[in-house]
């Protein structure tokens, strides 16, 4: 029906929840040029008042709202992050370039005789590959939808790949739906791929093209071709060896651990014991160990041999060795692939790693000094880097939220014209830190960024 306001409160649409479902960004018989419409206007009353009007649906209006927490302007141009030769490294050793042969063969025709594109990002919204039918192409490479661009949410606003892997969930981006508004005349559909093994996000594959694609169809599709992809990850690689035994610590506070083909969540004080034996291949002695996990330096040796008894039980041929104690065999943690990413310089590929602190909540001594200097490391080659898609990442991340120095280094990172809102949150840390400001002084007067209401946290 041409011209229906879909979504407007008290609508059958608003009733039957189209609104809330994040496969329907075109409804049935709704005109495409009306819709493109009312989100143009929607889009720019948010951008002017901070206010989400019908019919944008919830998971745009979601997304807005974190966009305009994290600052970006609707006004963006996406930056290459990658380029050559770091991209073609990065790629080829990314674990979605064995899949790749599969999204060609599903999405590549598709794409070329629809006038659309495949496109493949990483975790961090990195694209990685885009391909199609060349006049698209050479649409996209003026857009900056182009290998080695970040378009993360946070970098680039709403859009299908970055909003997919902001919340692991398949999404669908309709022209004027986008954050930023060179691309409102775009339409895409995305959906994570996750690691079959561990679970963990690995990116997410994408079509983009016209209003054809503002289609539930479109979206089922990518999904069913993610599900595809971690099928034949699957197969490629039906478990994990002996020797390829990893752990997961970063960002949580149970770790994960696959070993044998199992997936076991370990406890606290086992996530504990597994990390620093990961961090410490070579062994470390019963008193080291006890040392390194217990803060009350009184504790007993028999505590500690009765926590290795409960993880032997609970692993079996996997559980640690004793004397000195030691992993069964090798075991690959993600910090320990963090630092040696960030060893050999490859930061962007380190960062793909972080996905927090290592056991934030553990108090053990040990598992503290760890985390602090895996924290400092990451920090410090963030700053080092001054790339502003990296910054913005670390500072709009529950970690780097209050990072002082890592906000200087943005402000010092953007041009002018886009520094006023890093540092504005400058000023700010230094008022509530007791800091001078002197380093400020000299940007006082530069040229403001546009900026709007921002909307409640919800």
């Amino acid at each position: 029906m041409a011209g229906r306001r879909w979504g407007a409160p008290g609508t059958a649409a608003a009733r039957e929840g189209d609104v809330d479902d994040p496969s329907v960004a075109l409804p049935g018989g709704a005109d495409p040029a009306e819709r493109t419409r009312e989100l143009r206007r929607a889009h720019a009353v948010f951008t002017r008042d901070g206010r989400v009007e019908a019919p944008v649906r919830a998971v745009i209006a979601r997304s807005w709202r974190r966009c305009a927490r994290a600052r970006v302007s609707p006004e963006c141009a996406p930056r290459v992050e990658l380029a050559e030769p770091e991209l073609r490294s990065y790629r080829a050793a990314h674990p979605l370039a064995r899949v790749m042969p599969l999204f060609r063969e599903l999405v590549g025709e598709f794409a070329a005789h629809g006038a659309h594109l495949l496109a493949v990002c990483d975790a961090r919204g990195s694209l990685l590959w885009v391909e199609g039918e060349p006049a698209t192409l050479r649409r996209a490479e003026r857009l900056g939808f182009v290998p080695g661009a970040r378009w993360a949410e946070s970098a680039m606003g709403t859009n299908a790949p970055g909003t997919a892997v902001a919340v692991g969930e398949p999404v669908q981006v309709f022209g004027a739906e986008h954050f930023s508004r060179r691309v409102h005349p775009w339409t895409c559909a995305a959906a994570p791929v996750r690691d079959p093994r561990t679970g963990g996000l690995l990116g997410a594959v994408d079509i983009t093209g016209g209003d054809g694609l503002a289609h539930p169809h479109s979206l089922a599709f990518v999904r069913a071709v993610a599900r595809a992809a971690e099928g034949q990850l699957t197969l490629l690689e039906p478990g994990p060896p002996a020797a390829g035994n990893t752990l997961s610590a970063l960002g949580q506070d149970e770790a994960l651990l696959v070993t044998g083909g199992r997936r076991v969540r370990l406890g606290r004080r086992h996530s504990e014991i597994m990390a620093l034996l990961a961090h410490h291949p070579e062994g470390l002695s019963g008193e080291e160990l006890a040392i390194a996990l217990y803060e009350d330096e009184s504790v007993s040796p028999v505590t500690l041999r009765a926590e290795m008894s409960r993880l032997r039980a609970l692993l079996g041929p996997a559980a640690p060795l004793s004397r000195p104690y030691r992993t069964a065999g090798p075991l690959d943690a993600d910090f320990t692939v963090l630092t040696r990413h960030l060893a050999a310089g490859a930061v962007s590929a380190a960062l793909h790693h972080y996905a927090g602190p290592l056991l934030p909540a553990s108090t053990a001594p040990g598992i503290v000094r760890l985390r602090r200097r895996i924290e400092d490391q990451a920090r410090a080659a963030v700053i080092a880097r001054a790339d502003p898609g990296l910054l913005t990442d670390w500072v709009c991340s529950a970690w780097g939220a209050d990072d002082r120095e890592a906000w200087r280094a943005l402000a010092a990172a953007l041009p002018p014209e886009g520094r006023s809102a890093a540092l504005a949150r400058v000023h700010a840390l230094d008022r509530e830190l007791g800091a001078p400001v002197d380093h400020v002084r000299a940007h006082r007067h530069a040229p403001r960024r546009a900026t709007y209401p921002q909307p409640a946290r919800s």
